[in-house]
């Protein structure tokens, strides 16, 4: 039995690439059950300040592709900012995060609420080398210059 019951990560994933599979695949070796929340796209519009690559249908269709993920859902700005919201839609035991959120004021409110309910909150590291700001950078100026 692994660590957890249900587990949830929440991101855009767009222009999906090898460190989302990565992170998603920690994700499902310490859960039996892995819900992936997609930011819709006025979050990445709105947040992020990027006009999406992938539409929203289109990023959940790809996760919900992945024999990690069990379930892919959209999800608003509110339940993306909240994890609250999110723990109540989604009744999960643990939630996935970047280790970039790792003390940040959000987060450590996040895990003194979630640890009155006994909600846990993993980090993991980001694969290096490889993000999507990278890619949209790099279609950008993908010439060789003679």
């Amino acid at each position: 039995m692994k660590k957890y019951h249900i587990g949830y990560t929440c991101g855009v994933f767009d222009v999906f690439h090898v460190g989302h599979l990565n992170l998603l695949e920690r994700c499902k070796k310490m859960c039996d059950y892995l819900i992936v929340g997609v930011c819709d796209d006025l979050y990445v519009r709105e947040i992020k300040k990027q006009i999406p690559v992938y539409s929203e249908n289109d990023r959940i269709r790809i996760l919900n592709a992945l024999k990690v993920v069990d379930e892919a859902v959209l999800v608003d700005i509110e339940t993306t900012n909240d994890k609250l919201i999110a723990l109540k839609r989604f009744n999960f035991d643990v939630l996935f995060s970047g280790d970039d959120w790792k003390g940040t004021e959000r987060y450590l409110k996040t895990e003194q609420q979630f640890a009155q309910l006994g909600v846990h909150i993993e980090y993991f590291p980001y694969t290096n080398g490889i993000s999507t700001s990278m890619i949209r950078e790099s279609l950008g100026n993908n010439k060789i210059k003679e």
